[in-house]
């Protein structure tokens, strides 16, 4: 995501013929995009981006199986 937002900010930047930027190779304003991709293709290929998935979900899980069983508890402690 960061690639693509200095990428973004390069680029608009070389458009607008902003000093030092403006004075650079349009391979260095376009590289970020380029090692976005890259990052995408080596998270893809190393599991990185599903394993954030799936641990955001087991915590979720975690957190809602956990207000459960507290709420089961004062539950039960109000009957008596």
């Amino acid at each position: 995501m960061w690639f693509l937002l200095v990428g973004i900010v390069l680029v608009a930047l070389k458009l607008y013929g902003t000093a030092p930027v403006a004075a650079w190779s349009w391979a260095w304003v376009l590289a970020p995009f380029a090692l976005a991709v890259a990052w995408w293709l080596f998270a893809d290929a190393f599991g990185i981006t599903q394993g954030r998935v799936a641990r955001r979900i087991e915590a979720r899980i975690a957190k809602r199986r956990q207000r459960a069983i507290e709420s089961l508890r004062s539950g039960i402690k109000r009957d008596k």
